[in-house]
């Protein structure tokens, strides 16, 4: 399996509205992401949250991003 550390994420606080917490998302993947109470919880089910997303990639036989894939990805769309 690829090395889950390598790949970078984003962490921020949800407002009251969202449900309060912390939102964890992977940078190199369009939709992986989770949440949790703590930024540790937010953290570990984002960490599983990875996982699936890249086992359900390959089950598919898609490519699965190398880390830091869309570095700089945002700046070229724009």
């Amino acid at each position: 399996m690829d090395n889950l550390d390598d790949y970078p994420y984003e962490i921020r606080p949800l407002s009251h509205d969202e449900g309060g917490g912390f939102l964890i998302s992977y940078t190199d993947f369009w939709g992986c992401f989770s949440d949790g109470e703590t930024i540790e919880e937010a953290i570990i089910n984002g960490r599983d949250a990875l996982i699936a997303t890249i086992e359900a990639l390959r089950a598919e036989n898609l490519p699965v991003p190398a880390p830091n894939s869309r570095k700089g990805a945002d700046r070229l769309a724009g």
